[in-house]
């Protein structure tokens, strides 16, 4: 169990992600996972991000749980032709064979939910197949008092009176290699990330955290990173309302001694 001090310096470089929301065809956005609005085509989109110098790509399909299946993986393959970073594929992931699809796809990684919450078992049968490196889980994290964040399922919509910080800690015993950790109180909102939230749910675990969920400024990606010592970033309306484009974000995070990748 992690209990040491968070650091205020970050090695090695922290990964700046582009997180899309698709519903459709379309990208879109909101604020606490409401209120969309499309924003672009999503492979014309990861191309983009990908020709600024984006990281990795996260593919979110937000009403993939409602219907109880993906709808990405066309949108999948033709982004895996023209972008060459890790892509991570999430919404609908609910059994093997759904995790074998999206790789062969192209995607080099899944974020679970719904399906995880429904039935912890899964998280350990995908490790198990596919490695730990490839199985992500995806946590959408609803504050209800100051040491209570919910995790909800289905894009916000569902109660599940589970608490993230007993469920991160369970879900690392059960092999994930990676923690897509939202904020809906800060989705969508550009006012900065939930920074107690970070740093409680890292406190709780070993493995690599993507922080999402608030950022509307280089100032607020370069006070996560500083305060909560994690290593990756994920963000949409920073890069689809060009707030602050990629590469200028990257160069001012190194101007203010963040290590980025090139």
């Amino acid at each position: 169990m992690q209990t040491d001090a968070l650091p205020s310096s970050v090695s090695p470089p922290v990964r700046m992600i582009a997180r899309l929301d698709v519903k459709g065809a379309n990208v879109i956005k909101g604020v606490h996972l409401e209120g969309l609005r499309v924003i672009g085509q999503p492979e014309k989109l990861a191309r983009k991000y990908y020709d600024e110098g984006a990281d990795e790509i996260i593919f979110m399909d937000s009403v993939a749980s409602l219907y109880e299946r993906n709808n990405l993986l066309p949108v999948v393959a033709e982004t895996a032709r023209n972008v060459f970073i890790p892509v991570t594929v999430g919404g609908g992931i609910r059994k093997l064979e759904d995790i074998k699809a999206a790789l062969r796809n192209g995607a080099d990684k899944v974020a679970i939910n719904t399906a995880a919450v429904e039935r912890p078992s899964f998280l350990h049968e995908a490790a198990k197949a596919f490695g730990s490196q490839c199985i992500v889980l995806s946590i959408e994290a609803k504050q209800r008092s100051p040491d209570f964040w919910e995790v909800m399922t289905c894009n916000g919509r569902e109660k599940t009176d589970m608490n993230v910080l007993d469920w991160v800690a369970r879900a690392e015993e059960l092999g994930v290699g990676e923690i897509l950790l939202t904020s809906i109180d800060k989705e969508g909102t550009q006012s900065g990330f939930d920074i107690e939230l970070i740093q409680s749910v890292r406190r709780k675990v070993r493995i690599p955290i993507i922080a999402c969920g608030g950022a509307g400024s280089a100032a607020h990606v370069h006070h996560v990173i500083a305060s909560t010592g994690i290593t990756a970033v994920g963000s949409a309306s920073l890069f689809h309302y060009e707030l602050c484009p990629i590469p200028e974000l990257k160069a001012r995070l190194r101007n203010m001694g963040i290590g980025v990748r090139q």
